[in-house]
């Protein structure tokens, strides 16, 4: 359970940063509705990666609860 919670903080922090500023916070973001692009590469990579571990965690989770109330 440690060591996925260290790769799931690992994982975010290697996540490169979107830049919002003021302006998408107040218009909601509309301005980039179709300038979105679909991750490529490395972004896609380590999106997939932070969504493995983090249902790894949860399933790990409730492992152990299972397993602590028997």
């Amino acid at each position: 359970m440690i060591i996925v919670s260290i790769l799931i903080i690992v994982a975010v922090m290697m996540q490169p940063a979107k830049n919002d500023n003021a302006a998408t916070a107040l218009s909601g973001g509309a301005l980039d509705l179709f300038s979105k692009q679909k991750p490529r590469g490395f972004e896609a990579f380590m999106q997939k990666v932070t969504v493995v571990l983090g249902v790894l965690f949860f399933a790990l989770s409730l492992a152990l609860v299972f397993i602590s109330s028997h």
